[in-house]
């Protein structure tokens, strides 16, 4: 399974996302250009010691990453999704996409895609979901719906 980032902006949700990713053994990518540094020096600043773990790929722009993603299946994760979160038939080889914190999705890719974008229910009075919290949400649902978490327990087994 892959998760994918357009455009991201603040550091902290991607790396919370980044462990996020190894923890349900998913592939991240993410689609620039972004507003922060992905090198060494940066990544050990911000304490991600998980991140020689996690399988990533940096696509410069978007036509980078729609080269890379051909003929696999996306599902846009948006408030304006036609799906609730839970509901689709995900598969190994879907990709999650999750917009730009502050932008969200371009219009372009909504109208693309219209017919996998999933949503995920607010019950309280908030405007929207962590970008963070958000993923969790969406890759565990797709992660056990497609069986990655069949006979797994509480912890990884080493």
């Amino acid at each position: 399974m892959h998760l994918a980032l357009y455009q991201p902006v603040i550091p902290t949700n991607t790396g919370n996302i980044g462990r996020l990713c190894v923890g349900m053994d998913t592939m991240l990518h993410i689609i620039g250009p972004c507003a922060f540094d992905f090198d060494e020096p940066a990544r050990r600043r911000a304490g991600l010691d998980y991140w020689p773990h996690l399988h990533w790929q940096l696509h410069p722009d978007p036509a980078a990453f729609l080269d890379w993603l051909q003929d696999r299946r996306l599902w846009a994760v948006t408030k304006f999704g036609q799906h609730r979160f839970d509901r689709p038939d995900y598969a190994e080889d879907d990709v999650i996409l999750l917009g730009n914190e502050k932008t969200g999705i371009p219009a372009d890719w909504h109208q693309r895609w219209a017919s996998t974008t999933v949503y995920i229910p607010i019950l309280g009075p908030i405007r929207s979901y962590n970008q963070a919290n958000a993923a969790a949400m969406v890759l565990a649902q797709a992660r056990c719906r497609c069986g990655a978490c069949d006979g797994a327990g509480p912890v990884a087994q080493p």
